[in-house]
């Protein structure tokens, strides 16, 4: 019996670079839904409704393929920190975060509609920034796009000039807890061969 086919419901570049690091083939297909945002909600809360709608949408159209949802917060205390809309909302976010710790949650929602299955799974990993001067923060967003980005940074994208610790999972604060995922996929009848 073959493996059913995988689908990523992301546009996210970096997702779909991290997913190629399992291994696995699959397919590419947004699922174009608004996103909630924290509001009364938890950024696990958030994280797992966006995943699970987004996989959900995708799932619709494609009932034989596994999907995969996901969804990516920043949080600190009750803050929930999304994409910003603006170069001054990022700005605003970095000058809140900086010289402080936060959490990056990431939810991942796994959906094979054909099976009736379905797992959801939270990583949280601790990030603590740098002390950050407006003039460092502006400068990194010169070389660095923050506009699609939850919290305004990318760990992947000079953020060592950013961040001074974490603990937990690396690719969780890129978008993709890797490891985690890779535990969960052969449930689903996907092998990884990561290299």
């Amino acid at each position: 019996m073959s493996a059913p086919p995988l689908i990523l419901a992301s546009e996210s570049p970096r997702r779909a670079e991290l997913l190629r690091e399992l291994g696995v083939e699959f397919q590419i297909v947004p699922g174009g839904v608004r996103e909630v945002e924290g509001g009364h909600l938890s950024a696990e809360e958030t994280a797992r409704i966006n995943a699970w709608r987004k996989a959900r949408a995708v799932a619709r159209k494609n009932p034989d393929a596994v999907v995969l949802g996901v969804d990516t917060v920043v949080g600190m205390g009750a803050v929930l920190f999304g994409k910003p809309a603006t170069l001054e909302d990022a700005e605003t976010m970095l000058l809140t975060l900086q010289g402080r710790t936060h959490w990056v949650v990431t939810a991942v929602c796994l959906l094979h509609l054909r099976a009736r299955r379905h797992a959801i799974f939270v990583d949280r990993t601790e990030v603590k920034f740098r002390p950050l001067t407006r003039g460092q923060i502006r400068r990194y967003h010169a070389e660095v796009n923050p506009l699609d980005k939850a919290g305004a940074y990318g760990i992947q994208e000079r953020g060592e000039a950013l961040v001074e610790t974490i603990s937990g999972s690396y690719s969780n604060v890129m978008g993709l807890p890797l490891d985690r995922l890779a535990s969960e996929l052969p449930a689903f009848g996907i092998r990884c061969n990561a290299k």
